[in-house]
């Protein structure tokens, strides 16, 4: 009689437990499988049907290999030995092919099964499908490399913290931006990155955050100190977020070295204070200048009058009369005197001109005339390639243009399309720079007169601003003019001489 080979019966089992058995693993999801030490199939559940895509009857009485893919062909020999040595594999991953010939992720623990004499016959193996979850590993670890990406590129730092003000996570631009390497602050707490007047009442704020859930910082932007490594502080935008995940409350910052930001504009007060100063100065020499040449005209004729007046006084004129003569020429003369120093002391100097970036120059102007203009204007820079080097002098050039642009700015309020542009072009070895609006344009009796001193269009202003212009301008040996382009609006235009780009310079 032949063998009948080893025996997988539960000959201890009651048939209940049997039964149990089979409905186990008939609604298991993990795919169940039993060989025997050769390896051949002798269980194969409906789990593993679905999983592998074979019938348990194409599977029962072949080979396990029938599953195995021949790179793991030697694996498979090692599990057999292992099993028969009596060792048990618990959660083993490797890789198994289904019928369709895909090759997908498998965790498998796989045990020794005894007959009743405590024999090794066979080995039972389940096994769980990893295709999903190595799916999602793969894309959280895109998800992570990705942030990792965005988080070493981005200028802004990124500084996490627990509710007990403990650094968790500390981005490359926070090490850049304080001089610490992430190894050094995770696990300190945030208060050594602030000065000391911060640093003392920092973890007050969160306790009381927590305590009353008022929110006082998260949120909302805000400007304050940071404490770089080297004790140095410097300013910084500090923007706080939170997130609360199960069993944590974390704090997001994302801060913003903003020193050079308040460098440039610190520079562009600095530069408007003193342009509106000069402004200032030379608008009153212009006026002095003005109202000295009305006035010594009516001085001379007086000293005249006063020196024939007295070529008439004949000998019996009272003596009274002749001192009052006297002293009326002499305060004429006086006067005259005073006019003419005053003439004097105002009298323009030769500008310094120095060779200057056009684009630099006006986006500087442009930026100070349009501050606190209350409201969006359309700006159009428009720098030619081959008119963007001058020789001029920067500041006054820079009136003109902050004159001009206010002018501009001030003309087009109210009107539907609010676009202001300031071009240059070449003109042989000159460049003439332009500041053109969409107001409403001016009408012929105003820009005849637009230049002369003291004529205005607006309403309290003294009318000596585009005279003055018109001198620096001229003083740069150019001329100021204005005209009514086609399609509306006013445009002024002067030229300066033109220069050559600076050796090793690159333009922008």
């Amino acid at each position: 009689m032949p063998d009948p080979g080893p025996d997988f019966s539960l000959p201890t089992a009651s048939e209940d437990a049997r039964s149990l058995l089979a409905a186990v693993t008939a609604s298991s999801n993990d795919a169940i499988v039993g060989k025997d030490l050769k390896g051949t199939v002798i269980f194969w559940n409906e789990a593993a049907e679905r999983l592998f895509g074979f019938s348990a009857a194409e599977m029962i009485g072949t080979s396990i290999r029938r599953i195995v893919p021949l790179a793991r062909a030697a694996e498979e020999d090692s599990i057999l030995e292992r099993i028969q040595a009596g060792e048990q594999l618990p959660h083993f991953e490797t890789e198994r092919q289904t019928k369709d010939g895909r090759l997908i992720p498998v965790s498998v623990t796989i045990s020794p099964i005894r007959d009743a004499a405590g024999r090794i016959v066979g080995a039972s193996k389940i096994a769980r499908d990893l295709s999903e979850a190595h799916r999602i590993a793969s894309a959280l670890q895109q998800r992570e490399a990705m942030l990792r990406s965005i988080l070493d590129t981005v200028p802004d730092g990124l500084i996490v913290i627990d509710r007990r003000g403990i650094i968790r996570s500390f981005s490359p631009a926070a090490e850049r931006m304080f001089g610490f390497a992430a190894t050094e602050v995770i696990g300190r707490n945030i208060a050594m990155l602030m000065p000391p007047s911060h640093a003392a009442s920092h973890d007050a704020y969160i306790d009381r955050y927590i305590a009353t859930g008022e929110r006082r910082i998260i949120g909302i932007g805000r400007v304050v100190a940071g404490l770089r490594k080297d004790g140095t502080t410097f300013p910084m935008e500090l923007h706080i977020g939170e997130a609360v995940i199960p069993g944590m409350q974390l704090f997001t910052g994302f801060v913003r070295d903003i020193t050079n930001r308040e460098d440039r504009e610190r520079r562009l007060t600095d530069l408007q204070a003193e342009l509106i100063h000069v402004s200032r100065l030379s608008e009153l020499g212009q006026m002095v200048s003005a109202l000295a040449h009305e006035v010594d005209q009516p001085l001379t004729a007086i000293a005249n009058y006063a020196q024939g007046v007295r070529r008439l006084l004949t000998a019996d004129v009272p003596p009274a009369l002749h001192e009052a003569i006297e002293k009326m020429a002499t305060q004429a003369a006086r006067a005259h005197a005073i006019v003419q120093s005053l003439r004097g002391l105002v009298r323009k100097e030769a500008a310094t001109a120095q060779t200057e970036n056009l684009s630099t120059v006006i986006a500087e102007a442009s930026a100070m005339a349009l501050i606190g203009a209350g409201r969006s204007i359309d700006l159009d820079l428009r720098i030619a390639t081959d008119a963007a080097w001058a020789c001029i002098d920067k500041v006054q050039i820079q009136q003109v243009l902050l004159n001009l642009t206010r002018n501009a700015a001030e003309a087009m309020e109210g009107s539907p399309r609010q676009r202001l542009t300031i071009a240059t072009a070449r003109q042989h070895h000159r460049v003439e720079i332009s500041v053109t609006d969409t107001g409403p344009g001016l009408p012929e009796s105003v820009r005849q007169r637009l230049f002369q001193p003291f004529v205005t269009t607006k309403t309290g202003g003294l009318g000596v601003g585009l005279s003055i212009c018109r001198a620096i301008v001229q003083g740069h040996g150019g001329e100021l003019t204005v005209e009514s382009p086609p399609e509306g609006g006013t445009a002024f235009r002067f030229t300066v001489p033109i220069a050559a780009e600076p050796q090793g310079v690159i333009s922008a």
